[in-house]
């Protein structure tokens, strides 16, 4: 069939993106789902730093590309062998499909899913096929998904079947910033009622993070970032503090206020300095959660005898240590419980053709979660 899709042909591209348009929606010849998936029809993706980051060159894909990975929609067919899916069911799409069968899917781990790693590297599905052809020419999926488009083939362990009394277009967000988010304070940081939390950068991820900080019973909770607006999204969020990293004294503000340093510091702005603030604001015997993507060639430098000597831990976060069909329906239920009101995070939205403006506006630091609406693209 025909759809609208996003390709990237091109990194680096000079800012205003609106000018040098990186971007391009085609039309594309997407093939049938095979054994094992779906075609979706979209009907919203969220506008990412990760995907900015393939746009910008920091965290590079083959190309072409079709880009976008938060994202919900409809089924409107399933392949061969799949069972869990039929036409007609709301999915949310999650960029690290599981195979259910290697190792860290075996010990709940599906975010290390090892065959999906290989195919996003490989920009396939998990069956190791690509769906998307552009004048006869085929096209690499970004990380199983390719949200940016009216309709994608995807693998099934890349769906998650929700609820239809949760709204498309918030439920979107669920797939990457509130998995990632809220995945990062409650799952990889394993947040307490009561513990002090820090989250340092205040993204549309941050912001995700925030709330779970909110709904799981941080206090203080302290929000971090060089932005003034954003900081004062945050303390209208929930924060109880919020600081700037690039005053002097910042750090010694945070101790001041939780003696000591913070029970958990939550990075999700994806650069190094970033990363060192929020481990220098933990206190001893504290936790620091990184579930940033900073650059591949960047490099952290600490003092190990911390570790050691103040029983300190440093953990990675990868889509927030989530189980997908777990985290997201239990996510979805706090949204609508209004325990996380991701809806405030929703500062845009947009029509496809409007994409590369939103990512100019994302690249500005202008917007907060900007969601591309298929059902208002006509």
């Amino acid at each position: 069939m025909k759809a609208k899709v996003t390709i990237l042909r091109r990194m680096g591209a000079p800012r205003p993106y609106g000018e040098s348009r990186p971007l391009e929606v085609v039309e594309a010849e997407l093939d049938d789902p095979g054994p094992g998936e779906l075609r979706v029809k979209m009907a919203a993706a969220g506008l990412c730093h990760s995907d900015l980051s393939t746009i910008n060159g920091d965290r590079p894909r083959d190309l072409p590309v079709a880009l976008g990975h938060e994202a919900s929609g409809v089924v409107e067919a399933v392949g061969p062998g799949v069972a869990r899916f039929a036409p007609g069911d709301h999915v949310v799409l999650v960029f690290v499909p599981s195979c259910g069968h290697c190792l860290p899917c075996a010990e709940g781990r599906p975010a290390l899913c090892q065959p999906a790693a290989v195919a996003a590297g490989n920009g396939t599905l998990l069956s190791g096929a690509r769906r998307i052809r552009v004048d006869g020419t085929p096209v690499n999926h970004h990380i199983g998904v390719s949200a940016f488009s009216t309709h994608a083939v995807v693998s099934e362990g890349s769906c998650v079947k929700i609820d239809k009394d949760i709204p498309l277009d918030m439920a979107a967000l669920l797939g990457c910033a509130v998995l990632t988010g809220v995945g990062a304070v409650l799952n990889s940081g394993a947040l307490r009622p009561g513990q002090s939390c820090a989250v340092v950068g205040l993204g549309g991820v941050g912001l995700a993070g925030l709330l779970g900080a909110v709904a799981g019973g941080a206090r203080p909770l302290i929000a971090v970032d060089i932005a003034a607006d954003k900081r004062a999204v945050a303390l209208e969020l929930g924060a109880t503090h919020a600081i700037d990293p690039s005053e002097e004294g910042a750090i010694a503000r945070v101790k001041e206020l939780t003696g000591g340093g913070v029970d958990l510091a939550v990075e999700v702005a994806g650069v190094v300095p970033a990363l060192k603030f929020a481990y220098d604001i933990t206190r001893r015997g504290g936790t620091t959660v990184t579930a940033g993507l900073p650059n591949p060639k960047a490099e952290l430098t600490l003092p190990p005898v911390t570790l050691t000597a103040e029983e300190r831990t440093l953990r990675g976060s990868y889509v927030g240590s989530c189980v997908p069909l777990r985290d997201i329906p239990r996510f979805g239920a706090m949204m609508m419980a209004g325990q996380l009101p991701i809806e405030k995070l929703m500062t845009h939205r947009l029509r496809l053709e409007d994409i590369n403006e939103g990512f100019e506006r994302l690249a500005a630091g202008q917007a907060i979660r900007q969601v591309i609406v298929f059902d208002e693209d006509a």
